[in-house]
């Protein structure tokens, strides 16, 4: 647990993952990265309330697959929190739709495409495609009315919420821009009004694997949209000179009375990443 210089405890704190893309093979680089996040975890985070994963748990949604993530999660789950997810289109695509979001439900433990856990009082809630597209997200008037009444609800409450979702929205953080191409929600502007509507909120995604140190990686204070991060991956990384760089990074976040600090990790070096050291006042 960190104490700030003015002796400020946080009054909450956990961790952000996203595209851990596992493997059937227990020795693939994606896994053995897998583990090495969960044991800096483990070791830096025991009031941890949890770990967010914003999608492509697995690498193409296959049962072999899913049990590698079982496996992996056993290693630590005496010194862990408990993992909640948001689907990815890794996860999900193609194939038979009922089926493929059947298998993430089985395997994760989580209730339906987007769900919302209340967590020492905080609400954080996940959203994800209710369709098997290739690479966007669908998000159904339903699952949209269901976010704008938890945010309403939370606004209320005086609390901030967390937000996961797998696609960025288009033009906001790193990866997203257009000339880049890795956004990906149907309803872009339909999500991007909601959101303007609760100032309090934060929004967590993956999806282009775009490194910390790049441009845009957090964005907050612009417009009316709330405070935003890309979080990267855990299985491999990806640059503004879009090209593919061998890392894993994630976030470990403070909550406290008056701001919020989202602090980017490198898994690797076990080192925090120096750009990517952010707080947003409440």
């Amino acid at each position: 647990m960190t104490i700030r210089q003015d002796g400020a405890r946080p009054l909450l704190t956990f961790q952000v993952i996203t595209d851990t893309h596992v493997t059937a093979d227990p020795e693939h680089l994606y896994n053995r990265n897998f583990e090495q996040a969960l044991r800096d975890i483990a070791a830096n985070a025991p009031d941890s309330v949890g770990i967010m994963h914003a999608g492509d748990v697995t690498d193409h949604g296959y049962p072999e697959e899913y049990e590698e993530l079982r496996r992996i999660g056993e290693l630590y789950k005496d010194k862990l929190p408990p993992l909640y997810m948001a689907t990815g289109n890794h996860d999900v695509r193609l194939g038979v739709w009922e089926t493929r979001l059947g298998n993430f439900l089985a395997a994760t433990g989580m209730s339906s495409a987007y769900h919302d856990h209340l967590l020492d009082g905080y609400p954080f809630l996940f959203l994800g495609t209710e369709q098997g597209l290739e690479l966007f997200c669908h998000l159904s008037e339903e699952q949209l009315g269901w976010l704008d009444a938890k945010l309403g609800e939370a606004a209320l409450s005086g609390k901030p919420a967390f937000v996961f979702l797998h696609q960025p929205l288009k033009n906001t953080t790193a990866g997203s821009m257009d000339d880049q191409k890795w956004y990906g929600v149907t309803q872009d502007d339909e999500l991007k009004a909601i959101l303007a509507k609760y100032p309090r909120t934060f929004l967590f995604t993956g999806h282009g694997h775009w490194e910390m140190e790049a441009e845009r990686n957090g964005v907050y204070g612009e417009g009316k949209l709330p405070a935003m991060f890309n979080a990267a991956s855990v299985a491999y990384l990806w640059t503004d000179a879009d090209e593919r760089k061998e890392g894993s990074q994630g976030y470990y976040v403070e909550v406290y009375e008056d701001r919020v600090v989202v602090k980017g990790r490198d898994f690797t070096a076990g080192a925090w990443v120096a750009s990517a050291q952010y707080e947003v006042s409440l």
